[in-house]
């Protein structure tokens, strides 16, 4: 017992001649970078239309087998710059030596942005424009002209979409 009396006692005393501990501070300056460059991705949801064949007479206009495609655009721009999607066509539908003009199909479009049109092999079309960065989904939906002064055969074609930010 007296031992822990003079213990507790040194420890009393201890604390009471015990000097305030103070605090050491510094700071140093961080620099932080981040590099954001322009970017584009493109989601279109089907690679291949499919046009069946039809009576001209009762179905003016073909509607591509797989319906709307789903079209998912994402850029990234600074703030002044426009992102754009364009569609072209490498040359006409062919089957052979026989041809069907490219202006024969056509689309329309629904989504922030997107548009109609007609495709081309001479110019790239819009399909859609946005200002500044962002993710725009949308739809197309194809559609061929449909005439009896086709040529039978199995026609081909092809287009390629371009997203472009800037």
């Amino acid at each position: 017992m007296k031992t822990r009396h003079l213990l507790l006692g040194a420890a009393l005393v201890a604390v009471a001649f015990a000097q305030p501990l103070t605090a050491a501070t510094d700071t140093k300056p961080l620099t932080v970078n981040a590099t954001v460059a322009a970017l584009a991705k493109l989601t279109v949801s089907s690679a291949t239309l499919t046009f069946p064949d039809a009576d001209p007479d009762t179905t003016p206009s073909i509607g591509a087998n797989e319906g709307a495609l789903t079209i998912s655009a994402r850029g990234r721009t600074n703030a002044a710059s426009t992102i754009t999607l364009t569609l072209l066509a490498s040359g006409p539908l062919t089957s052979g030596t026989d041809t069907i003009a490219i202006s024969n199909l056509t689309w329309t479009a629904s989504g922030t942005g997107y548009v109609p049109g007609t495709m081309s092999s001479a110019t790239g079309q819009a399909v859609g424009t946005w200002a500044g960065s962002g993710s725009y989904d949308g739809t197309m939906t194809f559609a061929l002209a449909n005439s009896w002064a086709y040529r039978t055969g199995s026609y081909s074609a092809s287009a390629t979409y371009t997203l472009t930010a800037p």
